[in-house]
């Protein structure tokens, strides 16, 4: 088993990252809803019981409570942390209409919910643009140096020097972006163009799918070339630019995400991937121990993906709220209050089992069932 005796050290990394995401996510929906003059009763890092927290001179309780995996913006007319609408939101006075979510204007309604995940993209941008205007930018130029024997790249007419140029259509700045597109499409052929001296030459390439361990010890499929990098350095920016940077950054990690869930999706991509709470425990340690930039990089992955979760059409998330807003949109009229129900009955069930699903890929991953048989065996 390989991380029992690890996971006390994991705890408080991921207790601060997981923290600082849901506190940037939440706040989000609470500064749109305070522009757009809604009250916000409570604003909570974690569900359940309160373990301590203070009320602000407009009346919201920030809070932090026990369970820790996630957080809600509660607003004046809701029901419970899920925005459902209480049954009082239609005998409201004038006054309390004028702050009550529920009466907001669809397009208020809308850039509320949607405030959370883009505080999420925002956060994420922020952090790589710090890093690249400090630290820098991997950056390695997309030239071939070798090319192993007997790979994909040699059957294909790779040659040493070689600059990628395009890959499916798709422009390479650096070598990063090579290994970003070969490793979620192995077994597929690729179109790339090559500079080669003077020449632009097409070639065709299918990446051989190949199992790796990566550096948290997780087995993933990945496509692979058989092609390495020529050097590698690390580029600094000025402010502007690495804010563009980080936006594209951001966006080519936004696209991997969807690619890699399409791809488990369509059963192309193991579903073991998949990883829960325990994982991302057990990753924040590691990667705590690493050092402070890498735990930078790890906070901009998860709120990239945390933003990019919530955005699921899924009755629950910010994504279901905002598919209900768009039929509204369509209707003129919201859906009914008991649509809307069984749709968030449906949501939950479907979060709580995914929920279950990671948990226990997590506890596979740790071996946790082999220790367990260990004992009794």
């Amino acid at each position: 088993m390989e991380t029992p005796s690890g996971l006390y050290g994991f705890g408080l990394p991921f207790l601060v990252i997981l923290t600082a995401l849901v506190f940037v996510h939440e706040l989000g929906h609470y500064l749109v809803a305070r522009w757009n003059k809604v009250r916000v009763e409570i604003f909570s890092v974690g569900f359940g019981p309160e373990l301590f927290g203070w009320t602000d001179k407009a009346g919201t309780r920030w809070k932090f409570s026990i369970i820790p995996l996630g957080g809600y913006v509660k607003m004046f007319g809701d029901a419970n942390a899920a925005s459902m609408p209480d049954g009082t939101v239609r005998e409201m006075s004038e006054a309390d209409r004028a702050v009550a979510f529920y009466h907001k204007r669809l397009g208020q309604r809308s850039w509320i919910v949607a405030a959370g995940p883009l505080a999420n993209f925002l956060f994420a941008i922020m952090l790589l643009a710090g890093l690249f205007s400090t630290v820098g930018q991997p950056y390695t130029p997309a030239v071939v140096g070798e090319i192993l024997p007997d790979s994909p790249a040699e059957a294909a007419g790779f040659l040493p020097e070689d600059r990628i140029l395009e890959i499916d259509g798709t422009g390479i700045d650096r070598f990063e972006d090579v290994q970003r597109i070969v490793a979620l499409r192995g077994g597929q052929s690729l179109d790339i163009l090559v500079q080669r001296g003077d020449s632009q030459i097409g070639l065709t390439a299918v990446p051989e799918l190949t199992v790796i361990d990566d550096n948290f010890g997780n087995q993933q499929e990945i496509g692979r070339l058989g092609i390495s990098r020529s050097s590698a350095d690390y580029v600094r920016h000025d402010v502007l630019t690495a804010v563009w940077m980080a936006v594209k950054e951001t966006g080519a990690l936004t696209v991997g995400t969807l690619d890699a869930v399409g791809q488990i999706i369509t059963g192309s991509r193991s579903s073991e991937e998949l990883g829960g709470p325990i994982r991302i425990a057990q990753m924040s340690g590691q990667m705590a121990e690493i050092g402070v930039v890498s735990v930078i990089w790890f906070m901009a992955v998860l709120s990239i993906n945390l933003g990019l979760i919530n955005l699921f059409p899924i009755p629950i998330l910010d994504g279901g709220h905002l598919l209900f807003y768009a039929i509204e949109a369509v209707r003129g009229r919201p859906l009914g209050e008991r649509a809307q129900e069984y749709g968030f009955r449906i949501g939950l069930a479907l979060v709580l089992s995914l929920i279950v699903f990671v948990t226990w890929n997590d506890l596979v991953h740790i071996e946790v069932f082999d220790f367990v048989k260990g004992l009794v065996g």
